[in-house]
């Protein structure tokens, strides 16, 4: 997660001004007791006055000379009996020579005593607190943060601009539940809205939910991922939670086709995968779909090195030669399977063909197969389907067939992510 530092409070307070608020000097008149004994409320004593006049702090705060104004400030403090405004002027020159010093100590008892004071017009109250939760986020006094940002939703006409601050709170201060519960509604507004949601928020959002123990959210959070900031680590992490791990996958049918599409989505898988997607294609009878995974495992740098450089050479040969072969004999093989009682021969023979890079002539023969019937797997040979016609470029197609693959042991699941991939291109 990035940084998410707030403005400091001098900039936070820029807009609303820092200045010491009008100073009304008052004498009370000495030959009317009744009228002494009911002085102004909004006045400050010509003692007080003279301390803290906004002509004399002024020029003292543009010079910097801020041990004078502290001087001032601790003499009007020492006033007995003072009157609350006259508290509140105080308060008010503590909180300006705190931001500008960038004392906290100060200026966070200042600023909260000025909120609570009751003398300030809604939209500068506001402003206000919104700055004293950022300095408590800032402090990393979280609890006190979120207090706050909670208080500036209550009381502010805008109380969504606090809500990533608050959620960004309640995360650092350990409530995850609630940065989940936080975050998903805003993301999907989000999206709804036609946005794009920040990476930053969703990988919050994954991050809370597995702090909770909650791997459905962690799914959900992860499939935004993939679909607006796709990434390998992402699809490796996706296919892994949302297909292989799934209660009802089938490995012996659906595992080569995770590698597909894994292979389909990522830079560089790991030298493994290379390796298991070449022995599934060659046991399935797809040598040049094996060859072309070994190759790219060379490529990707992963094969060929260390322990298991023989083996991988090994494993390569054996699928350059079956796929020579297979160049030379897969024609023949048109007539059988077009006599098979089943469509099982036509399926396997049109994806032989789309790994050749034929995908037309690929898409037609399995279109045949799953048309004939008797399929052991019809959802697999549909997500087949859909796989030839991506690698034939036929995006919307393709998207179209994915739609209509359900469950199969992990093809329903695979078809929806082949969909968020097409869709990325």
């Amino acid at each position: 997660m990035s940084q998410f530092r707030l403005a400091r409070l001098c900039l936070m307070l820029a807009a609303v001004g820092m200045s010491t608020p009008a100073l009304i000097s008052s004498v009370h008149a000495q030959d009317k007791p009744a009228a002494a004994a009911e002085a102004p409320k909004d006045t400050v004593r010509p003692e007080l006055f003279k301390l803290l006049d906004p002509a004399a702090i002024k020029p003292l705060m543009d010079a910097k000379n801020y041990a004078e104004v502290q001087s001032r400030v601790q003499q009007a403090e020492a006033f007995p009996n003072r009157t609350p405004y006259e508290d509140y002027v105080v308060n008010r020159m503590k909180l300006s020579l705190g931001s500008a010093t960038g004392n906290n100590d100060i200026a966070m008892p200042a600023l909260e005593a000025v909120i609570n004071s009751g003398r300030m017009q809604p939209n500068e109250q506001a402003d206000f607190i919104q700055a004293l939760a950022n300095m408590h986020y800032n402090a990393k006094d979280y609890p006190k943060a979120i207090e706050w940002f909670k208080r500036y939703q209550k009381e502010s006409t805008t109380p969504e601009k606090v809500a990533p601050a608050l959620t960004r709170a309640y995360y650092l201060g350990g409530d995850f539940a609630s940065a989940k519960a936080a975050l998903l509604p805003a993301i999907e507004a989000t999206e709804k809205a036609g946005q794009k949601p920040s990476e930053e928020d969703l990988r919050l959002l994954a991050s809370s939910a597995n702090k909770v123990k909650d791997d459905a959210g962690y799914l959900v959070a992860l499939e935004k991922l993939v679909a607006h900031y796709p990434s390998d680590d992402f699809w490796t992490d996706v296919l892994n939670r949302g297909v292989a791990r799934k209660s009802g996958f089938d490995p012996q049918t659906n595992m080569i086709n995770v590698y597909r599409l894994e292979a389909a989505t990522v830079k560089k898988m790991a030298p493994e995968e290379y390796v298991d997607l070449a022995e599934l294609a060659l046991r399935d009878g797809f040598p040049t779909e094996a060859k072309k995974a070994m190759d790219a495992g060379y490529a990707a740098g992963v094969l060929g090195q260390g322990a298991n450089a023989k083996s991988h050479a090994a494993l390569r040969d054996k699928a350059t030669k079956g796929a020579l072969d297979d160049a030379k004999n897969i024609a023949a093989g048109e007539a059988s399977a077009s006599k098979a009682k089943t469509g099982a021969g036509l399926v396997n023979l049109g994806w032989a063909y789309a790994t050749m890079d034929q995908g037309d002539k690929g898409v037609g023969f399995i279109q045949q197969g799953i048309a004939k019937g008797g399929l052991k797997n019809a959802e697999e040979a549909k997500l087949r389907l859909g796989m030839a016609q991506a690698l034939a470029g036929k995006k919307a197609e393709a998207i179209q067939t994915f739609q209509t693959v359900k469950g199969g042991g992990g093809a329903g699941d695979l078809a929806k992510y082949w969909i968020v991939h097409l869709n990325q291109k």
